[in-house]
């Protein structure tokens, strides 16, 4: 088989891989969104009804999460129970540095909920909480409009773009 035949289906599949990549950080960011919210619920309750301390709520809402929410949230317990940054904004940059890879929306609405969480009485908390629950609400239905069409076009055209590509080079 001819150099510039074998360079050509790497070229598509190369490229057609990363159609697929696309894809499957959509659905990775529309997953850990959903993990946020159900953590977002937990501590709702948790402060409406316990009024359960911020790091140990941290640490409940960490051990009933999964992936990478899991681990900033636990990170962030260990950060406010260690009290080395003055404020919770602080300590959720530092558990935002540990994890590397966090999707940038959920990231955003990570740094977000620092900004609420500790700064505000019991209302303001709340408040912080909900807002930051409608913002990833309201992200997640961005991601779900239209979903299967927009997966599908990230792959498709992936693998036509490596097409075009070896077409040209070839």
């Amino acid at each position: 088989m001819n150099y510039k035949w074998i360079g050509a289906i790497f070229i598509i599949f190369s490229c057609g891989g990363f159609g697929l990549g696309l894809a499957r950080a959509h659905r990775r960011e529309e997953s850990t969104l959903r993990q946020l919210i159900s953590a977002l619920d937990l501590m709702e309750c948790e402060l409406q009804f316990r009024l359960t301390p911020l790091p140990e709520l941290c640490r409940q809402a960490g051990l009933e999460s999964q992936g990478c929410i899991r681990t900033v949230l636990l990170a962030l317990s260990r950060e406010l129970d260690a009290q080395i940054a003055p404020d919770v904004s602080s300590c959720m940059h530092a558990a935002l540095s540990c994890v590397k890879d966090i999707p940038p929306k959920t990231w955003e609405a990570l740094d977000r909920l620092g900004n609420s969480l500790g700064r505000f009485d019991l209302a303001g908390q709340l408040k912080g909480l909900e807002a930051v629950r409608g913002e990833c609400r309201r992200t997640l239905e961005d991601l779900l409009c239209n979903k299967d069409q927009r997966l599908r076009s990230y792959q498709t055209l992936g693998f036509c773009a490596g097409a075009a590509l070896a077409i040209l080079l070839v």
